[in-house]
């Protein structure tokens, strides 16, 4: 039976968030041996030129005018600060927990589309969005259980869920290649922010270039893989694969840092998958 577009798309999605969530392992492994900045700004600055020298096979220009629109500097703001604190998030907490509460992003493009572009929600999706917010408070565990670190993770899918509204109010005509190698500029710049506040800097060796190289391949092939996805198929019937990057997160944290979720995360981590993929499969 051939593929549908439906089904390719699903593909590509689906590899998309397996290889962001191989990066999220790479950057946490490597963070041990060298400061959460350099890592940041290793990769960055990897992608970067990996997405600069697409760009410019297609005679793409590298700094369009595009960039300095206002939704752009916007979407750049919110990109920094998403990268920035998943960075701390994913480094100094559970990658399991932290992977769980960045399932909740796109409930939260969902309710920003109604708010600020005016989208229409029926009440069954913000039914939704609401009981997905409920999952992410499961997971924080607000009581005695309760540690702060893991806001950092809140704060970090608050500046990504931004960083996708802004897109869609960014300006026609940029390609995917720019917007990868803009990204990766600002992934970049977290990792200089960081740098610059801590320090610490130093030569990695042999086996840390591994972990730093295995981080930016991956990130660069899931944000191609990304891009095929959201290209292929109704974006209703591919965008809940995102939710597969829960599935490789809670594998790839058990069986390289020992990480068994307890039960109250898979409780919020399934409400806020279901409820996500409520959300998004309605058309109103």
């Amino acid at each position: 039976m051939p593929l549908t577009e439906n089904h390719r798309g699903a593909v590509f999605m689906t590899a998309s968030m397996a290889g962001f969530a191989v990066e999220d392992v790479f950057v946490k492994a490597a963070a041990k041996h060298l400061p959460l900045g350099q890592v940041l700004l290793t990769i960055g600055l990897a992608g970067m030129l990996a997405f600069s020298l697409m760009a410019l096979r297609k005679s793409e220009s590298l700094l369009p005018a595009a960039f300095l629109s206002r939704p752009m500097l916007i979407r750049s703001v919110f990109e920094v600060t998403g990268r920035l604190f998943y960075g701390l998030a994913i480094t100094l907490t559970a990658l399991s927990t932290t992977s769980a509460i960045l399932q909740a992003t796109p409930l939260v493009v969902v309710a920003g589309a109604a708010l600020v572009f005016g989208e229409r929600v029926g009440w069954q999706r913000w039914a939704a969005v609401i009981v997905g917010f409920l999952g992410v408070m499961v997971i924080l565990q607000p009581g005695s259980d309760f540690s702060t670190l893991s806001l950092l993770a809140v704060v970090g899918l608050l500046g990504f869920a931004g960083r996708d509204l802004a897109t869609r109010a960014a300006p026609k005509g940029l390609s995917n290649r720019q917007l990868g190698a803009l990204g990766f500029t600002m992934l970049a710049i977290a990792g200089m922010i960081l740098l610059a506040i801590n320090g610490g800097a130093k030569f990695p060796d042999a086996p840390t270039l591994g972990l730093l190289a295995g981080g930016a391949v991956f990130g660069v092939l899931g944000y191609h893989a990304l891009t095929f996805a959201m290209r292929t198929g109704q974006v209703g019937a591919v965008t809940p694969f995102r939710y597969t990057r829960l599935i490789f997160a809670m594998i790839l944290a058990l069986a390289l840092f020992g990480e068994l979720p307890d039960l109250t995360t898979w409780i919020g981590a399934g409400l806020v998958v279901g409820s996500g993929i409520f959300a998004l499969t309605r058309r109103a």
